[in-house]
């Protein structure tokens, strides 16, 4: 384990995003957890690897609990964690957080890689991740 930080990225919550009772929409929770998958992916590199070796990956469940409330303007950081293990998908954790530290919300996400020729997941995605030139280091504090 190591003593370093998740992946983060900043989001700024826009006045479109709110629902009815004047706080973010819960949709967006979750596009918030896309868009610092996202970047995570492209900043540990690899995602030329992965089109070159035409995968890509696929979310297959998430869930978010919602801890405090976010309204427009609020500026939060959005982690990524990623957890490998055995099989053919790996989880990623992500906490949405106020820049006073206080915590929004909690995402966990079950993900995997996807062969996109055969439409099926691929065996050992942390391999593959590797394979693709990807740096592991910036995708997981686990190792």
């Amino acid at each position: 384990m190591t003593d370093r930080e998740p992946f983060r990225t900043r989001i700024k919550v826009r006045h479109y995003e709110l629902d009815t009772l004047g706080h973010l929409n819960h949709a967006v929770y979750h596009s918030y957890g896309e868009v610092s998958r996202l970047e995570l992916f492209d900043a540990a590199g690899g995602l030329e690897g992965f089109r070159k070796a035409k995968l890509a990956s696929v979310l297959l469940e998430t869930h978010v609990v919602f801890r405090r409330e976010l309204r427009a303007g609020d500026a939060v950081d959005v982690t990524c964690d990623v957890k490998f293990g055995s099989g053919k998908t790996f989880k990623m954790d992500s906490n949405i957080v106020k820049l006073d530290g206080t915590l929004a919300a909690e995402i966990t996400c079950t993900l995997g890689l996807m062969d996109l020729e055969r439409r099926k997941l691929v065996e050992d995605p942390r391999g593959r991740f590797e394979a693709a030139g990807a740096d592991l280091k910036v995708l997981s504090t686990a190792e």
